[in-house]
């Protein structure tokens, strides 16, 4: 099936749909306010074009690490498509980072350049002394003026010529992803990896040109990268970009803008049924809702009864850029089964030893696949992990789950140490790392536990030094001037001391229990 991908690049999406339907309207953007801006192909191009002249001239060359550091926004994907028609690889950041997190995805990645907004300013006077590997910092006028290069002089430039020649396997993007490690990994995905991603989502889908992706879902996510922007392209349907998602407004946002397909998990689902039941809540042109997290049964009976739609679950990780399994369309969902492998993955669940278990057996989720084309190329700077994570063809994917006698894969349980909130990963590690930087802090330990709205909130176990009067606000204070708000323990409990193993790791399963 590698012909579907050939020695195309993911600019050949856009060249594509330039060639096929060059005035046909294909980015539209809503933004806070509700303010509207909308993009033919032809007029997409052409920016992309221009700022791709401006960006060469900052010195974006084959392999430049480019930071993006901007919400849902059209620069984004304008300086997405610049930088890869550059041949440099594009990394995106979570806007919730704070410095010392920014600091590791841009000093990590070797950027070179950082391209954000005014909203972020400081933000970046603070990393940037830390990175002098960053030459520039280009700044959009969205959220005002701030020092930097000008975004808007760059993208006045005159069209870009002669582009680089560009392989299929060169690297195009790093995506930072928390794991168990206490600094996330950059997944290095290939130009194939992001092709492939738009052909896989775009055939489950079934979609057609005359479709229409409505996301509010963050495009620095490889969620609503491989879920929405990349099948557009594929199928050379309109894609509505939502500034932010507001459960105020959105569902009145997907049938005022005739949305056929949309994404969705467990704290929008939760959100929305919280919101006040209208007589429209089933007026709407959805075909499709894609979905993530489970919930109970009856929520999700609840939500569809009320919407009208059927939610159409899936799994996927970054390291498989993106979709594993996914529900058919067209057939039996299977609830809370997360599908059907993709027509082009070979999915195994094995034990500790790598041998697969029996029908119905629960084990670790394993993807076969070839580095670079389906699989993620490797981890930047990270032989080791690379070596751990993909073994003879085959993704480890530290994730757990089984099938049943049809195929069908269900979810188990995810990396220990990930906790999922509110769509995010939050490495446990990562949290730990910090609380053990305060000086009254000798023994941390963090989980998930149940969050009702948010899926999953992060929960510390803390053990203070002999004569500390630390109390819990006072610990949380110290998190947030350290990580995103979202990484920040909801729940700090106090304890004399923890439950250790024999060679003194602390016993998370007890605390879980």
């Amino acid at each position: 099936m590698d012909d579907l991908v050939g020695r195309r690049h993911v600019g050949s999406l856009l060249e594509e749909n330039l060639a096929e339907r060059p005035d046909v309207e294909w980015l539209v953007f809503e933004d806070r306010d509700g303010a509207r801006e909308a993009f033919t192909f032809r007029a997409f191009d052409e920016a992309v074009a221009r700022l791709a002249t401006g960006l060469r001239g900052l010195g974006v060359e084959p392999g430049t690490k480019v930071v993006v550091h901007l919400r849902n926004c059209p620069e984004l994907l304008v300086t997405y498509f610049a930088i890869t028609r550059l041949g440099g690889v594009v990394v995106p950041n979570i806007v919730a980072n704070l410095a010392a997190e920014t600091e590791h995805v841009v000093a990590h990645s070797d950027a070179e350049l950082v391209v954000t907004s005014a909203a972020y300013a400081e933000l970046f006077e603070e990393v940037l002394p830390r990175t002098p590997a960053v030459r520039a910092v280009v700044m959009t006028s969205r959220d005002g003026q701030a020092a930097g290069v000008a975004y808007d002089e760059l993208a006045a430039s005159a069209p870009l010529a002669n582009p680089p020649a560009i392989a299929s396997g060169d690297v195009g993007e790093m995506i930072f992803t928390s794991g168990t490690t206490a600094r996330p990994k950059a997944v290095m995905l290939t130009h194939a990896n992001l092709l492939w991603a738009g052909e896989r989502s775009a055939r489950d889908f079934l979609l057609r040109p005359d479709d229409r992706l409505l996301t509010a879902l963050p495009l620095f996510h490889g969620n609503a990268q491989a879920l929405a922007l990349l099948p557009a392209l594929t199928a050379g349907c309109p894609l509505v970009m939502l500034e932010e998602y507001r459960a105020t407004r959105f569902w009145g946002q997907v049938r005022e803008h005739r949305a056929t397909l949309t994404g969705l998990v467990a704290m929008l689902l939760r959100t929305l049924m919280a919101q006040p039941p209208s007589p429209h809540d089933r007026d709407h042109d959805l075909r499709v809702v894609n979905y993530a997290i489970n919930v109970p049964d009856a929520e999700k009976d609840a939500f569809e009864e009320r919407f009208g739609v059927t939610l159409c679950n899936g799994y996927g990780l970054s390291e498989a850029m993106l979709a594993v399994a996914h529900v058919p369309i067209n057939r039996p969902k299977r609830w809370p089964s997360v599908g059907l492998p993709c027509p082009d993955r070979r999915v195994r669940i094995v034990d500790e030893d790598g041998a697969e278990v029996a029908t119905g057996e629960v084990g670790e989720i394993t993807v076969h696949g070839v580095p670079g084309r389906t699989l993620m190329q490797g981890y930047y700077k990270d032989p080791g992990a690379t070596a751990a994570a993909i073994r003879d063809g085959w993704l480890y994917t530290g994730d757990h789950g089984w099938v049943d006698e049809l195929g069908y894969l269900y979810f188990f349980d995810r990396k220990k140490d990930v906790i999922k909130r509110a769509g995010e990963n939050v490495s446990a590690m990562e949290v730990e790392t910090v609380l053990l930087e305060h000086p009254e802090i000798a023994l941390a330990a963090v989980v998930a536990v149940p969050d009702p709205i948010r899926d999953e909130a992060v929960k510390a176990f803390v053990v203070r030094r002999p004569g500390s009067a630390l109390e819990p606000e006072a610990i949380r204070a110290f998190c947030a001037e350290r990580l995103a708000y979202f990484k920040v323990p909801t729940i700090v409990e106090l304890r004399d001391e923890l439950p250790l193993t024999s060679v003194g790791k602390v016993e998370k399963k007890v605390l879980r229990a």
